[in-house]
């Protein structure tokens, strides 16, 4: 009872299943030396009030201040590091044109690692001041930056999953910024693996290599089966982008004679470790194959409204067996808040349901049974994104990491609408969601360590 290094005492919000949110008013959160919640004890428990009374005043006891609450820290499922230079440029063009005018140029840069430094060291915090506590990270085709990604990650004590972009095939990829061959491809995403799970032995909060076939249309068939072999043998997350735009899409479909998911089955790469983003186009089919293998979807609704083509009818593939998540997928989202992407994923899914195309009947207009509420998309930004990598992460429960921000609806400059002392907690918990800025958020924690503050 006396060796907990850490101890909380406040009100937080955490997700039950994806519609319900649990209210822990006034609880006791036990963090044992390995950052995990090794106990959870509520106030009517035998022993919370001699817990409080052994531990109150020891710099290891935290009590929440009056106005501050504990989320989970968020789980970002899609995230190119390197595009956050870019971040809020070009969203007007098709995704075809954007990459090749503005995001392969811009990716060819990190062959420079002060560059790399500079912008990866930035977004990394700026990703933690957004609450965002697990990042599952694209890097670039480079080794070297790949790896500094990673050791940044480490240094800054987020819990970072990153892959080595491979994107080899010649006439798909620029002569200027592409693996200079399948071989090549697989032999330094290979060694990239090793020198992660190496770093990995020296972290607490974890650190891993994702294998990280760009697209299909950007990778040759021997990348692809290469990287689903290494991604059996070495055990790794895999990560893709999946029937995204109408471009992305047909192109397989002409090439393969199949859909994405079919294609990237064949080549080893859907496993209950692998994310593919997007995904918006999956037939029912495709869609029945992702829960049958684990594969999980990177819901990035943001995004999807500039270059997807279309909604991600989140709502029936979840009532598949689908495990969803949350991804900005900066910079095709331009912004680095899960709250920004939570709030639009309920947006999107009204939109689904109710259609946009006023000139036809109401009851033709949309998709019946698409829309979600804001209970859903916390879900979302958190356990689920947890659920979608298979970590303990995105929910305050026993047996999980301490990954939490801290929550000041009173910040100065930004605070929240609550002007009743006596509030409903669900309808604070309702405002924290759509109301929150990266100054409310006082204190982050990931792996029962502080990595951020304000």
């Amino acid at each position: 009872m006396n060796n907990y290094p850490r101890i909380f005492v406040g009100t937080a919000f955490t997700s039950d299943s994806p519609e319900k949110i649990s209210i822990l008013k006034d609880y006791l959160f036990c963090i044992n030396h390995n950052g995990m919640i090794d106990k959870i004890v509520a106030p009517l428990d035998e022993e919370y009030q001699q817990l409080i009374e052994t531990h109150k005043g020891k710099d290891h006891f935290h009590v929440l201040d009056d106005g501050h609450y504990l989320l989970p820290g968020f789980v970002d499922l899609h995230v190119h590091a390197p595009q956050w230079a870019q971040s809020g440029t070009a969203q007007d063009l098709p995704l075809y044109d954007w990459l090749n005018t503005y995001t392969f140029p811009l990716e060819a840069k990190y062959t420079d690692l002060d560059f790399a430094q500079s912008v990866y060291g930035n977004l990394v915090d700026t990703l933690l001041a957004n609450g965002t506590t697990t990042a599952l990270y694209f890097a670039t085709v480079h080794k070297e930056a790949s790896l500094l990604l990673a050791e940044i990650c480490a240094q800054k004590g987020q819990r970072g999953l990153v892959g080595k972009v491979v994107m080899d095939d010649p006439e798909q990829n620029p002569s200027y910024y592409r693996d200079q061959d399948a071989e090549t491809a697989l032999r330094e995403t290979e060694e990239f693996i090793l020198a992660v799970k190496e770093l990995n032995k020296t972290v607490k909060q974890g650190v891993y290599p994702v294998v990280t076939p760009r697209f299909i249309p950007s990778c040759s068939d021997e990348a692809l089966k290469g990287l689903g072999e290494l991604a059996l043998k070495y055990d790794t997350h895999i990560q893709s982008h999946c029937s995204e735009s109408d471009w992305a899409h047909q192109h397989v479909k002409e090439r393969f004679n199949k859909h994405d998911a079919f294609a990237l089955h064949d080549f080893g790469l859907l496993s209950d470790k692998s994310v593919m983003a997007h995904s918006n186009f999956l037939s029912d089919e495709d869609a029945a194959l992702f829960a049958e293998t684990g594969t999980a979807i990177a819901h990035c609704p943001l995004s999807n409204a500039y270059f997807a083509n279309s909604v991600l009818p989140l709502y029936r593939f979840r009532r598949m067996g689908i495990d969803i998540g949350l991804g900005t997928d900066i910079s095709a989202g331009a912004t680095p808040s899960l709250y920004d992407n939570a709030k639009q994923a309920v947006v999107s899914s009204r939109m689904l349901e109710d259609g946009v195309n006023a000139n036809l009947p109401a009851d033709e207009r949309g998709v019946a049974n698409s829309r979600i509420t804001i209970n859903e998309a916390f879900y979302l930004a958190t356990a689920g994104g947890g659920e979608s990598l298979s970590l303990p992460v995105g929910r305050l429960k026993e047996g999980y990491t301490w990954d939490v921000q801290i929550i000041d609806t009173k910040a100065p400059a930004a605070k929240l609408p609550i002007f009743n002392p006596n509030e409903d907690l669900y309808d604070i918990f309702q405002k924290i969601m759509y109301n929150v800025r990266p100054e409310n958020i006082r204190e982050v924690w990931v792996q029962g360590e502080k990595v951020h503050t304000r």
